[in-house]
This record gives C-alpha cells, sequence and structure tokens, in this order.
C-alpha cells in the first residue's frame, strides 16, 4: 500500500474552480469533481457513467480511523504478519516467476525479497485484494476533510484508467485507501509506473503476477530505489554504544559503523562505502539492524514504521537471513499510554506529527532528545519509566 505524502492541492485548485476542496454536501461535492472533469477535457459519456451511482462509504472512514494495528511493537508485529505459511508460498512464488523476478532485478535493480514481501503482506499473494468499491473509496476520502490533497488527484486519474479500460467504477475492488491489484497501487501509480509484464497489452494487476511484481518494481525505482544495494542488515552492537548516535537522522558510513563495534550478525556487512543508520525497532535491548538508503525508500510505499520494518526485515528473511534475535526488550508503552506521552512531549514543545498513539519517526526523535536530557539511554524507546517521569 502506498499514501503518497506531498501532492501539490494548488495544481489540483487552480482547475478546480467547480468543486470545494473538501467537505460540504457529498452529492454536491461529486458534482463539483464532474464539472471539474469535464473541465479537464474528460467526455460527458466517461464523466457521467464514471460518477452515476457514487456513494459515500462508511467502511472506508472507520478503516481509515482504525489502524490501531501500527500500534504494535516491531517484535508482536513481525510475529503476526510474517508466518510459515508466507515464508512457504513466498518461497514457492519466488520459483514459480523466477523468470519475472531475474527480470525484475536485471531491469529495475530491485531485489527479488522487496516485492515478494509486498505481495505477501498487501494481499497474501493475490489471495484478497480487498473489497471496497475503490471509485466510492476514493471519492470518499476525497470528500473527508483529513487528507482530501492525498486522494482527490486519484480520483481523477482513477477516471483516466476507466477510459483506457482498465478500471470498472462499479465493480473494480480494493483497499479501503483507493489501492488496486496484488501489490496494492494507488491509480495516479498505475498510469504512471503500470507495466505489461506478461505482454499481453494490458497493464493488469489484479490478474497478472508479472505485471504486478514489475509495475511494484518500476514504482520503487522511480522512488529512488538503489539497484542492487542492500535495505536492511541485522547487527550486533557493542554494550558500551553511545545509544544517541541510533536511529535513522544519524548516519555514516558502514565502515565506520564497523570502527565503532558495530558487526553483522552473521556474515559481514555489505557496502562498506555507503552511508547507513542504527536502527532500533524496540530499544537498545531489543532486535538491531543497520538501515540502507533503500530502506527510507520503503516509506514512500508505506508510511508506517513497524510495517516498513517488518517488510524490510521479511524481505530479508525470503533471501535467506535467519530469524531476528529478539532480545530482551524493556517494556514499552501501550495505545493510551502513547497517547499520554506524546501529549506530554507536545506540552514540552516537541513536535510529534500529532496525539495518534502510535510511535511514529517524530515521536521517536522527541524520545530520544528527552532521554538525553534525563541522562537516560537514548535510544528512543518510550518506557513507562519515561512516561513516569515526564
Amino acid at each position: 500500500m502506498r499514501l503518497i505524502s506531498a501532492t501539490l492541492l494548488s495544481l489540483t485548485l487552480a482547475t478546480g474552480a467547480f468543486a470545494q476542496n473538501c467537505g460540504g454536501s457529498f452529492s454536491g461535492f461529486v458534482d463539483g469533481l464532474r464539472q471539474e472533469a469535464l473541465q479537464r477535457g474528460h467526455s460527458q459519456s466517461h464523466v457521467q457513467n464514471f460518477f452515476n451511482g457514487v456513494s459515500q462509504d462508511q467502511a472506508t472512514l472507520r478503516a481509515d480511523r482504525a489502524q490501531g494495528i501500527f500500534s504494535r511493537p516491531f517484535v508482536d508485529f513481525a510475529r503476526r504478519l510474517i508466518s510459515q505459511n508466507r515464508m512457504d508460498h513466498g518461497r514457492r512464488n519466488a520459483e514459480r516467476y523466477r523468470s519475472v523476478f531475474d527480470r525484475m532485478e536485471r531491469e529495475y535493480g530491485v531485489s527479488r525479497g522487496v516485492l515478494l514481501a509486498f505481495w505477501a503482506f498487501e494481499t497474501d499473494f493475490g489471495a484478497f485484494q480487498g473489497d471496497y468499491n475503490t471509485v466510492n473509496s476514493l471519492i470518499t476520502l476525497a470528500h473527508d476533510c483529513r487528507r482530501p490533497e492525498l486522494f482527490r488527484p486519484q480520483v481523477f486519474a482513477a477516471l483516466e484508467l476507466y477510459e483506457h479500460g482498465d478500471l470498472d467504477p462499479r465493480r473494480t475492488t480494493g483497499a479501503w485507501a483507493g489501492e488496486i491489484g496484488m501489490v496494492q497501487m494507488l491509480p495516479e501509480d498505475i498510469l504512471a509506473r503500470g507495466v505489461d509484464g506478461d505482454g499481453d497489452g494490458q497493464v493488469d494487476l489484479q490478474g497478472s503476477a508479472p505485471d504486478a511484481l514489475l509495475s511494484g518494481a518500476n514504482l520503487l525505482r522511480d522512488l529512488g530505489w538503489r539497484a542492487n544495494e542492500p535495505w536492511l542488515v541485522e547487527v550486533d552492537m557493542p554494550a558500551s554504544f553511545d545509544w544517541s548516535q541510533t536511529g535513522l537522522d544519524t548516519t555514516r558510513r558502514v565502515s565506520q559503523w564497523e570502527q565503532m563495534g558495530v558487526q553483522a550478525r552473521t556474515g559481514s556487512l555489505p557496502s562498506r562505502n555507503s552511508q547507513a543508520s542504527i536502527l532500533l525497532p524496540q530499544g537498545r535491548n531489543g532486535p538491531t539492524f543497520m538501515a540502507y538508503p533503500n530502506y527510507s525508500v520503503l516509506f514512500e510505499w508505506n508510511q508506517s514504521f513497524v510495517y516498513v520494518t517488518t517488510a524490510a526485515y521479511f524481505a530479508t528473511r525470503l533471501e535467506g537471513a535467519p530469524v531476528f534475535d529478539a532480545g530482551n526488550p524493556d517494556t514499552g508503552l501501550d495505545q493510551n499510554q502513547m497517547r499520554q506521552l506524546q501529549t506530554r512531549l507536545t506540552a514540552m514543545g516537541y513536535d510529534v506529527g500529532g496525539i495518534d498513539g502510535i510511535l511514529g519517526a517524530r515521536t521517536r526523535a522527541a524520545v530520544q532528545a528527552v532521554q538525553g536530557q534525563l541522562g537516560l539511554p537514548a535510544d528512543a524507546w518510550p518506557t513507562p519509566d519515561l512516561l513516569r517521569r515526564l
């Protein structure tokens, strides 16, 4: 699933004189979209057929507001998502589509484990691609005033897919956020990065695994994926390490990390001249990884830290890495405690990115800063003790 983070709203508004940005009467909002579509040059018949019968989807809104699974800590989340069944299916699909993955690595430089991981997590290798009506979901989220700048452009991209014969506004279904197909891509990305992988003249992300996999690889490459470079490697850390040097905001050459005592848990660290960061999903006593630039690219696919880290780790497992060392992480915070922490950090002047009960990048950075001020190990992992101190 890719929820793009930066769409220029001004470009939409420049051509959207007939439609309010968001909110208001839903039927009036849809009428405005119709007028804007005509202004953009779409035919009357296509516009009428596309928007005819559109309805607001309350289930979509509930799903958008109920993403509590992302509040789970990494170890718990990873164990829930990475089952033996998914491991087995991943290996079988790697063999079944060997020629597709060979082409993907040759032409796009994206390692097969990465697409296998997203294919598994997004749709269980295509088995369940979502049952939300795509057009209803996109228009519902465009009308909702939480993130109209993200979803509004997708409505017009979906209209263009319909004109190409690649989307049925009444029958095409997918995820609640409007993503379509085996690896769940948004309409704009399908238009811009869709690949006809099986050579049948169509880009079918729902029914063709080659199309879906190569389109996903093309998307990652365009987002900045570095060909044939690593993304995540499990490491062992020296006990005396300065934990304030961890986190994605601190980067050094891999060779410099080695000089500081960081070692690969198995084998040796790849790409010694590359920049990398030390990642502690659950603090200094939990699993520890070295994150390369390609790891950060994955946040353009999904913005959840725990999801991206789990997908990145699962990709390494599918390519032969061992099960991570879970260690013995300090007790973390539940979702209510996390909201309390975020409230207190916000009152202290820190930008935590919203009080949502989820340990995201901004909350981690604030926690690490406060830990340093209090003389605690600055590993960005909030504990009940830290909450009490604040």
